[in-house]
């Protein structure tokens, strides 16, 4: 056989196997389309089913996301509302001086009224956490003080704070308001 006729009977081979890879193809069409056809009313009911139940998560993802919103905003705009209610026995004992000190224009019980009320306002701020930052005679901290200025002292050693000119405050651990103080210096040598 020659090599010519060889490739003739491949080439005829070839092409009956490609005819029946076609034929076998369309059956297979034919078949899958009545298949698809056949399940489209339940495809259609399925579709409908999950894209009702899609619009109602998103939906109720609107609603939460709108109500967290609204008790976020509640929450904030009554975040104070503890702390308003525990300073008003203090409000009214500044009341009650002021109109002691109308009344009687006595000094003397007029300081020992404010000292009461110093008390109960410091002891209500304590309560919620804020503390003094003990600054006198320690070493100058740049996280906790605000030097005002330099004072040349013989008998502390520099960086001590020598006086608190304001108090500086932690609100729990975290510093709320730096102490400003006056800071010792090393003397001018002459």
């Amino acid at each position: 056989m020659t090599k010519s006729k060889k490739e003739k009977i491949e080439k005829e081979d070839h092409s009956e196997n490609m005819k029946e890879d076609e034929i076998t193809e369309s059956t297979k069409e034919e078949t899958g389309t009545e298949t698809i056809e056949a399940k489209k009313p339940a495809l259609k009911l399925e579709y409908e089913r999950l894209n009702d139940r899609f619009l109602r998560k998103v939906a109720e993802f609107e609603n939460y996301k709108r109500r967290t919103d609204s008790e976020r905003a509640e929450y904030f705009s009554f975040a104070n509302q503890k702390i308003i209610g525990d300073l008003l026995p203090v409000l009214d004992d500044f009341e009650r001086i002021l109109k002691a000190y109308d009344d009687k224009h006595d000094s003397e019980s007029l300081k020992k009224g404010v000292e009461l009320v110093y008390e109960k306002f410091s002891g209500i701020l304590a309560k919620y956490g804020l503390k003094e930052i003990d600054s006198d005679g320690k070493e100058f901290d740049v996280n906790l003080h605000e030097a005002l200025f330099q004072q040349p002292d013989t008998e502390k050693a520099p960086n001590t704070v020598l006086a608190t000119h304001e108090k500086g405050y932690y609100l729990k651990d975290k510093v709320l308001r730096h102490a400003k103080v006056i800071v010792s210096a090393k003397p001018d040598e002459k």
